[in-house]
C-alpha cells in the first residue's frame, strides 16, 4: 500500500512515517525540507493515487495577546494548518481510490480553548470542523477521513521557555509514538468524521461531540435542515 505523510521529516510526522513503514507501507514524505509546500496548490497537483494520507504539517500561531498577533504569523498558520489540509483533501478526493483513508493531525486545541495560542486553536478548530463536514461527501467516494487531536506532544514545537515550564511543573507530554499509534487506530477504525483524542496515561479516545440545540416548530416538533448543496 502507498501512503503519504505531510510534515513527515520530524516530530509527529516522522513518528507516523515510522509507524506506517513498520506496517509494511510504502511511505512518501512530503515536507518543506524536501521542497513540498502544503499551502501551494501546484505542489498538490503532482500527488497521484495513494491508499493512505496523513495530513500532519503544522506550525504554531503566535502570542496569547491578540493585540500582538502579527499578520505574517497569522497567515502562515492559516496556510500551513488549514490550507495544507483543505488542499490535500481536495486533491485526494480527486485521485484517491475507493477504500482510501485520510487522517488529519488536529490538536486538543481544536476541541477546547487554548489561551496561550489562540491563532493555533482557531486553525485546529477549522481542521476538526472540516474533517467532520467533508466525511459524508468523501464517504460517497468510498474514502474515510478522521482527525487525531493530541494534547501537548513531545515534539520540536515544544521548546525553550514552554518546555522548561512544563518540565518544572512535572507535566507529562504525549510521546510522538503514541500519536502515531492513534493515527494507525484512526486509519483502522472503520469510522469516518471522527476525532481521536490522545493524552498521556490513557488510550486514544473517540471524542463524542454533543448535539447542538435544534430547530423547534411552534407545535414542539424538531426539524433538521434539508440538504442545501446545489
Amino acid at each position: 500500500m502507498k501512503a503519504i505523510v505531510t510534515g513527515g521529516a520530524s516530530g509527529l510526522g516522522a513518528a507516523t512515517v515510522a509507524r506506517l513503514r513498520a506496517a509494511g507501507m510504502d511511505v512518501e514524505v512530503l515536507d518543506l525540507v524536501h521542497g513540498f509546500d502544503v499551502s501551494e496548490p501546484s505542489h498538490w497537483d503532482d500527488v497521484g493515487p495513494v491508499d493512505v494520507a496523513c495530513l500532519n504539517a503544522g506550525v504554531l500561531g503566535g502570542p496569547p495577546d491578540p493585540a500582538e498577533i502579527t499578520l505574517e504569523g497569522y497567515r502562515r498558520a492559516l496556510r500551513v494548518n488549514v490550507d495544507g489540509v483543505v488542499l490535500g483533501v481536495r486533491r485526494l478526493a480527486r485521485v484517491m481510490p475507493a477504500g482510501g483513508r485520510i487522517v488529519a493531525t488536529a490538536s486538543l486545541a481544536g476541541l477546547t480553548a487554548m489561551p496561550d495560542d489562540p491563532v493555533y486553536a482557531a486553525t485546529k478548530h477549522a481542521v476538526v470542523g472540516f474533517v467532520r463536514s467533508v466525511a459524508p461527501s468523501l464517504a460517497a467516494r468510498g474514502i474515510a477521513v478522521n482527525a487525531v487531536c493530541p494534547g501537548i506532544a513531545d515534539t520540536p514545537m515544544v521548546a525553550g521557555a514552554i518546555r522548561k515550564a512544563l518540565d518544572a511543573a512535572g507535566f507529562p507530554l504525549v510521546p510522538a509514538a503514541a500519536v502515531a499509534d492513534a493515527v494507525w487506530l484512526a486509519l483502522e477504525s472503520g469510522e469516518s468524521g471522527h476525532a481521536w483524542v490522545v493524552q498521556p496515561g490513557r488510550p486514544p479516545v473517540d471524542f463524542r461531540f454533543p448535539n447542538v440545540p435544534g430547530v423547534r416548530t411552534p407545535d414542539g416538533a424538531s426539524l433538521a435542515p434539508p440538504p442545501l448543496a446545489s
